[in-house]
């Protein structure tokens, strides 16, 4: 993998890239969407990558090692010829989501053992075993075993987390440098910042993931219970130190308002279910802020959904007949506003990495923050 920056800005620390995979290429800053089990959910592939022009999807280890199993991925030549996708693909550790058992789940030097969601069966996930699950699913980009707390954690167990998340990363990083890829191409390694919200151990954190010299580097932990300042306060504290001229992916995060502020403290990476989660349940995100499109104000409201908007369901439906559609309880409507929101955080992004080219983005931020923060 390889990173190139191609601006900065004077007055913000928002920065234009471009990272090479063996996949292809990815312009930053870039919002990559979540597909957790191999797929978007309720986006085609074809949807994807020709009308919201996703350039890098995610798949998340804990479930595809569950099912289908790293097996029929291996059978198949990797996720991306399982599913269709000839673009980047990133992969989390799983992590998160055994840390997220919190009730079956126990954690220790040797790593996390867990029980299955899907059918109460013992499982390890060891530093080691998450990097052989990665090569076996053959993504672009791996994550590191870490452990992610709570925002709201007490020092003393942010100290212990972030010493076993060490100690874990010196052994995944052991064995991703003497182990190769599965399908003849590299795959990079990202460690993973953490330290909860106490400044001294992001910063513990953050030089001792620069200096394993990685392909890009992670910021983990945040948007966990904590405030948003609190959040950025913490970006700011982890880029200072975080090296330059690598790309810095923010985890899990986050609202449109979230990804332009990230951007500004200098994140080139972000991922997050919120548009299609949200999407699901009827909340559009649009430049003009967000709509509940449940409300009635928008039964006889007969213009498209956006009408100059970069996916084709925003010009060819209109905000009464997705109403219609939510109320009637019909798929499409979920369908449609996860399109549209996909397609909505695709041109943010892109928006952002055309201000920051042209020196005005952080001016351009601020006025799009005053408008994504309206409700509709």
């Amino acid at each position: 993998m390889d990173f190139k920056l191609i601006a900065t800005n004077r007055d913000s620390a928002a920065r234009a890239g471009i990272i090479s995979t063996a996949h292809g290429d990815v312009l930053t800053p870039i919002f990559m969407p979540v597909g957790t089990l191999g797929s978007v959910k309720g986006v085609h592939t074809r949807e994807l990558r020709d009308d919201i022009k996703a350039q890098i999807i995610l798949g998340n280890t804990y479930h595809l090692y569950l099912r289908p199993g790293t097996n029929i991925l291996e059978r198949a030549g990797g996720l991306h010829r399982f599913n269709g996708w000839d673009r980047p693909i990133l992969t989390d550790s799983g992590g998160f989501q055994v840390f997220s058992l919190s009730a079956n789940r126990k954690l220790t030097d040797e790593g996390a053992f867990f029980r299955s969601h899907i059918d109460g069966s013992k499982h390890l996930f060891t530093p080691e075993k998450v990097v052989d699950l990665q090569r076996s699913i053959g993504s672009d980009i791996m994550m590191a075993l870490d452990e992610c707390p709570p925002g709201t954690s007490e020092y003393a167990y942010a100290r212990k987390s972030l010493d076993l998340t060490k100690r874990w990363l010196e052994r995944g990083w052991r064995r991703y440098t003497d182990t190769e890829g599965l399908y003849g191409y590299s795959q990079a390694y990202f460690p993973i910042v953490q330290g909860c919200t106490y400044p001294d151990l992001r910063r513990e954190s953050a030089r001792f993931v620069a200096d394993f010299g990685a392909d890009g580097n992670a910021i983990g932990g945040l948007a966990v219970g904590e405030p948003a300042e609190v959040m950025y306060q913490m970006i700011e504290v982890v880029n200072e130190i975080l090296p330059h001229h690598k790309p810095r992916y923010l985890m899990g995060v986050g609202t449109p308002i979230n990804i332009l502020e990230a951007i500004d403290r200098g994140v080139d990476m972000m991922d997050c279910v919120m548009p299609t989660r949200n999407g699901r349940n009827g909340m559009l995100f649009t430049p003009e802020g967000t709509m509940n499109m449940r409300n009635l104000k928008w039964a006889d409201d007969f213009s498209p959904i956006w009408e100059d908007g970069p996916v084709y369901v925003d010009r060819v439906y209109s905000k009464a007949y997705l109403r219609h559609l939510f109320i009637s309880q019909e798929l499409l409507a979920m369908q449609i506003a996860s399109i549209h929101n996909l397609g909505f955080y695709l041109w943010l992004v892109g928006q952002a990495r055309a201000h920051i080219i042209a020196g005005d983005f952080h001016d351009w931020k601020t006025m799009m923050v005053e408008k994504l923060g309206r409700r509709l």
